[in-house]
């Protein structure tokens, strides 16, 4: 058996004469004045349906392309540019006489430039009014097909799907006599490949959704599900997201990693953020900054919050940045050294002052003052993110995504939203309304601390936490422990249990270190003897009827 010649690469030709392009496109902004241009630089322009129409009526030269294909749209215009007129003009090598030949026998000629964006399918389905039959009609076909042919040919071809390309091949058409160079056509059409994977996910995600239809076999018509009664996870979900930045190793020195963002990025979340300064971010970095954003941004006052290995270590609420800064600082100043500081308000130059004393890795914020600003250049490996808010129902409508080895758990994200209303007083002794404050502010920073977790509130401010503890009872321990360490009084404090105690031990644990109330789940096979606990200490205890695991 003989040995397959390895193949080698060769040179890809650099620079191709833009002469003929093909314009078909769903979404119009800036493509008359794109058009226009490339008039004016003698190419010559092929166009389609309603794009063709905008043209014309704006007199810009253009054919249609019926005229090259020499074949009317059909079928309401499902069919217009699949035909080899089009696609031999796409596909053709330019390299090869055979099929410059070819071309020229079938009387078709070369398109060195397609631009394509596609049919709105995910706008439609995001449409609360749209009918499957809208969903299904805004699959595009040609488009595709096209964009493929195109983007497969780059050697010959240039395939913009993307309107913010406009500007940038101008200006190169300008700079090099009406010519594209190779990297350019390499990178469009690395572009015009995500975007249709994208494109056919979405497509995917949305028939995967949807439950099987049941139509007997003898049945004259089946009537298709509605779209809003899509499921919320389908049969096969595919994900597409984009690479931000390459990172110098991952958890360890010895992983590599990166950071990639979703593609639809949502207003308030992290991958949001604008880095205004400071060393390159870690992947360390970013999940604990995550962290401390996903908490801060959760409370409706000025607030900050510590995050130390992806745990609050420090979590206040005040009238400002700055007092909040102080409060949530004083509940573990050893752990908060080089934590990650969060802040859902405009961090201030006199915040800013007091930070400075303290070493941080990372400082997040809405925005920051001048002062600020100016006060942290000093500090040079200092990271200052600054992240857009957003709105609450933003963050609600994402996906938690965790991988596993072989496979992804998929769930919507925890919102803690619970008010006083929604609170049940199970024990004689009733809370008062400073501890409701103080329970629901624990109860909210509870949600951010690994599981199991014991967090000691008062005045608004963590006293002290205890995370990740294999018994809940240690937790209880730590946090007491922690406080201690701060120089914290525990007496009278609200505590917050992330899940049900399972014993009364843990809830004499709280008791013990000073705890005046709790809130906590409940749920346990043993709520009666936990409450009787609780009755027996002289302690308020409320419940939530939810828990907030946190792995």
């Amino acid at each position: 058996m003989s040995a397959v010649s390895p193949v080698v690469s060769s040179p890809r030709p650099n620079r191709i004469a833009i002469r003929r392009a093909l314009i078909s496109v769903s979404n119009k902004a800036g493509v008359l004045e794109f058009a226009q241009a490339l008039a004016s630089r003698g190419i010559s322009l092929l166009s389609t349906g309603g794009t063709a129409r905008l043209l014309k009526d704006h007199g810009v030269p253009v054919t249609p392309v019926e005229d090259v294909t020499r074949f009317p749209e059909m079928l309401d215009g499902r069919v217009k540019t699949l035909h080899p007129a089009v696609h031999a003009g796409l596909l053709a090598r330019r390299d090869l006489p055979d099929h410059n030949a070819a071309l020229s026998d079938a009387g078709f000629w070369p398109i060195d430039l397609l631009v394509v964006n596609l049919y709105p399918f995910r706008e439609t389905l995001a449409k609360s009014n749209s009918s499957y039959e809208d969903v299904i009609e805004n699959i595009d076909i040609g488009g595709p097909a096209m964009l493929r042919a195109g983007a497969k040919n780059h050697d010959g071809v240039a395939v913009v799907v993307d309107p913010a390309d406009y500007t940038d091949l101008l200006l190169e058409l300008d700079t090099h006599q009406t010519t594209l160079g190779w990297p350019t056509r390499q990178r469009l059409a690395k572009k015009v490949f995500a975007h249709t994977a994208a494109y056919d996910g979405a497509i995917s995600n949305f028939l995967n959704s949807l439950e099987p239809v049941s139509c007997p076999p003898d049945a004259q018509g089946c009537m298709p599900p509605a779209p809003e009664q899509a499921n919320e996870y389908p049969n096969v979900l595919t994900i597409q997201v984009d690479k931000v930045q390459a990172m110098r190793y991952g958890e360890n020195p010895h992983q590599s990693a990166a950071f990639y963002r979703d593609q639809e990025l949502r207003n308030g979340t992290l991958a949001n953020y604008q880095q205004l300064q400071g060393k390159a971010l870690s992947f360390n970095n970013i999940a604990d900054a995550d962290a401390a954003w996903s908490c801060v941004r959760s409370f409706s006052a000025p607030a900050c919050v510590i995050v130390k290995h992806a745990n609050p270590c420090g979590v206040a609420v005040a009238a400002d940045g700055l007092t909040a800064y102080q409060k949530a600082f004083k509940t573990d100043p050893t752990s908060a050294f080089g934590g990650i500081l969060a802040f859902n308000t405009a961090l201030s130059g006199s915040a800013a002052q007091e930070i400075s004393e303290q070493f941080a890795e990372v400082i997040i914020a809405p925005s920051f003052d001048p002062e600020a600003l100016t006060l942290f250049s000093a500090k040079t490996n200092l990271r200052l993110l600054q992240v857009p808010l957003g709105a609450d129902d933003a963050i609600a409508l994402g996906r938690d995504i965790k991988r596993v080895s072989g496979g992804l758990l998929v769930q919507t994200p925890d919102r803690n939203t619970l008010t006083a209303k929604q609170l049940t007083v199970v024990t004689k002794t009733q809370p008062t309304a400073s501890q409701l404050g103080d329970l629901l502010f624990a109860w909210k920073v509870s949600t951010w601390v690994k599981s199991n977790a014991i967090v000691f509130c008062a005045n608004g401010m963590t006293l002290g936490v205890g995370a990740g503890q294999m018994s809940r009872i240690d937790s209880a321990r730590i946090a007491a422990i922690k406080a201690q360490h701060a120089g914290l009084s525990l007496e009278g404090s609200a505590v917050a249990s992330d899940a049900f105690f399972p014993f009364r031990d843990g809830l004499d644990a709280v008791a013990d270190a000073g705890a005046s109330c709790v809130i906590q789940p409940g749920g346990s096979m043993r709520d009666d003897e936990v409450i009787a606990a609780a009755d027996d200490r002289g302690i308020a205890m409320v419940v939530t009827g939810m828990r907030h695991f946190r792995h």
